[in-house]
C-alpha cells in the first residue's frame, strides 16, 4: 500500500459540503482506504484575490493505485463536482491535489509530486501537520518546520471533516 496525502479545497457552491463529499469519495476509490482526514480550515485565496475564501483540508490515503491512475481518479471526482479550469488560481467547486505519494519524486506531465508549491502554503501545511505531525516533504524537510517559518494566522479551523 502507498501512503498518500491529498489536498482538498473549494470556494463555490457550499464549499464545506463539497470538501466533505470529496473526502467521502476519496475513501470510496478502488483499492484505496481513507486513513484520516484533517479538520476543515477557512483560508484567504492565493494569487487571484477577488474571490470567496476557501475551505481546505488534507486527507491521508492508503492505496494500491499507481500515482498516475490516482491522479486520473482525483480529476474524475473534480469533474463530477463541476470543476472547470477557466482561470488560474480562480474560484472552483473542488480542487484535489496529490501532495505526497510515499516519499517519491515524480515529474512526468501532468503529475508533479511532491506538489511543487505545498511547502510554501500554510493552507496545505496546517491540515497536513494536523494529521501527520512528523511528515517530511521530500527535498524540503519537515512539514512542521516549514509551517513554523510561514505562520498560521491566515488559516482558521472551522470544524471537523
Amino acid at each position: 500500500m502507498h501512503d498518500v496525502f491529498i489536498g482538498l479545497g473549494s470556494n463555490l457552491d457550499d464549499p464545506v459540503a463539497r470538501v466533505r463529499a470529496a473526502i467521502g469519495a476519496l475513501g470510496s476509490l478502488d483499492a484505496t482506504q481513507l486513513v484520516r482526514a484533517s479538520s476543515l480550515y477557512r483560508t484567504k485565496p492565493v494569487g487571484y484575490a477577488q474571490q470567496p475564501d476557501f475551505v481546505n483540508a488534507v486527507a491521508r490515503l492508503a492505496t494500491r493505485l499507481p500515482a498516475h491512475v490516482l491522479l486520473q481518479q482525483l480529476q474524475a471526482i473534480e469533474q463530477a463536482a463541476g470543476r472547470t479550469r477557466s482561470l488560474a488560481n480562480g474560484p472552483r467547486t473542488l480542487d484535489l491535489d496529490l501532495l505526497l505519494y510515499d516519499g517519491a519524486h515524480i515529474a512526468t506531465p501532468p503529475l508533479a509530486v511532491p506538489h511543487p508549491r505545498m511547502h510554501a502554503r500554510a493552507f496545505v501545511l496546517v491540515p497536513l501537520v494536523e494529521i501527520a505531525p512528523g511528515v517530511e516533504i521530500p527535498g524540503r524537510g519537515a512539514a512542521a518546520t516549514l509551517l513554523e517559518a510561514l505562520g498560521t494566522h491566515e488559516v482558521v479551523r472551522i470544524g471537523d471533516a
